[in-house]
């Protein structure tokens, strides 16, 4: 039978060796110095990293105490990480659980008592407030916050941060919910925030400061495939709470929606970035090689309209995807995701591969000169667009009813 711990500290990794050591020392001063009467423990949760990982984490000098767990030999995945981690914690039946990224070089002691309190205090999940900068989390910028923003109504700036706290509730709810293999792979943040986001549950978000971590520019490959169809497949299993209230008659305009704001724990100012730099030519590179390989496909499932406008960039090679044109094209290929069989599914998400890129390069393009605030801002308006466009969105499954309805 497992001990009991009031706090965990969860860091989920693979090949981290170079960086684990500080995250683990320094979360062990934050337990220490903002929970001295709690017992607590340090759970490295890993996949049989060849570099080291547990060497290094199990040597690492802490007053806390630490525990290695690993996913069996083969199996991968930071979904499957987290699977170990709420098992643990609901075998010790943890009362406060702090997620932290395992390549983290800005972490400081207060980043547990800005999580951690929260829990505390009564809330059932915390995400995390970061200074970044603007080219930094483009899967969050330009397609989860806004797409959460405008069907939710809640404001959670970071819903894939990756540096959570969460209650001992919330963590059985997760391990209830059905879980696919994206779910097991880099798609477990997003499915960690949606189902807290459509269960009812207290969020709140902390203030963190500056995340300086092993940063990277737009990102395709796997990362893109298990957010994105992660986020389409828990937004349409909650559909329900989203779409039914706006058919309902008497509804106020869509675009008059408020979003509703989260309280924010913490640190109050963002502070500076972390420096980023990127190869723009090499992006937009990737992004031809993409758009080449499914061409076709943006041509089938798209309008003629957003299909001409988008190939017309491609062909002067310059990116102009604005945010209007953009939320039309994430809404088309959420709707048709809807109901689609799974090959359809991945094609859509092929679909919006190359897209993605463009709207990154897009707003690269124009924020590149910009601070972090007026940047901050011009992703907030993206959200507005999103915002904006609702009845798009609302018209396309209204057609439908009325197409269902006439035959």
């Amino acid at each position: 039978m497992e001990k009991r711990y009031d706090v965990v500290v969860g860091i989920p990794s693979y090949n981290e060796s170079k960086t684990i050591g500080y995250v683990a020392r320094t979360a062990g001063e934050g337990i220490q110095r903002y929970f001295p009467d709690a017992k607590g423990i340090i759970v490295n949760c890993d996949n049989n990293s060849p570099d080291d990982t547990k060497g290094v984490f199990l040597s690492t000098e802490t007053r806390v105490e630490k525990k290695y767990i690993t996913t069996a030999e083969g199996v991968k995945g930071k979904g499957n990480n987290f699977w170990n981690l709420f098992n643990f914690c609901k075998d010790v039946e943890a009362k406060i659980v702090i997620v932290v990224d395992a390549d983290l070089r800005s972490i400081e002691p207060e980043w547990i008592r800005h999580l951690g309190y929260p829990i505390r205090d009564g809330n059932d999940f915390v995400t995390p407030v970061y200074s970044r900068h603007q080219f930094d989390g483009t899967i969050t910028n330009h397609i989860c916050f806004p797409l959460l923003f405008a069907l939710t109504h809640m404001n959670i700036r970071q819903p894939i941060g990756g540096d959570f706290a969460f209650s001992a509730k919330l963590c059985s709810h997760w391990l209830e919910q059905p879980w696919t293999d994206t779910t097991r792979q880099y798609g477990i943040d997003i499915f960690m925030s949606l189902n807290a986001m459509f269960g009812d549950f207290k969020l709140c978000q902390a203030g963190l400061g500056s995340k300086i971590h092993n940063a990277s520019a737009p990102k395709l490959g796997k990362m893109f495939e298990e957010v994105v169809y992660t986020l389409f497949s828990s937004i349409l299993l909650n559909r329900s709470t989203w779409l039914e209230a706006y058919l309902e008659k008497g509804s106020k305009p869509l675009w008059q929606d408020e979003s509703k704001e989260v309280e924010l724990y913490g640190l109050k100012e963002p502070g500076q970035p972390q420096s980023l730099e990127i190869d723009m030519l090499k992006l937009k590179e990737d992004c031809r090689q993409e758009y080449a390989k499914y061409h076709d496909l943006v041509k089938q499932y798209l309008s003629h309209y957003a299909y001409s406008r988008i190939h017309n960039m491609f062909l002067m090679d310059h990116h102009n995807m604005d945010i209007m044109l953009w939320s039309q094209v994430v809404y088309t290929l959420l709707y048709l995701f809807d109901g689609a069989p799974e090959p359809s599914k991945r094609e859509i998400i092929n679909v919006l591969k190359p897209l993605y890129f463009s709207r990154s390069l897009s707003f690269d393009y124009q924020t590149w000169r910009y601070s972090i605030v007026f940047a901050e801002d011009e992703i907030r308006n993206q959200a507005l667009a999103f915002v904006s466009q609702k009845p798009y969105l609302l018209g396309l499954y209204l057609g439908e009813q009325k197409n269902i309805s006439g035959r």
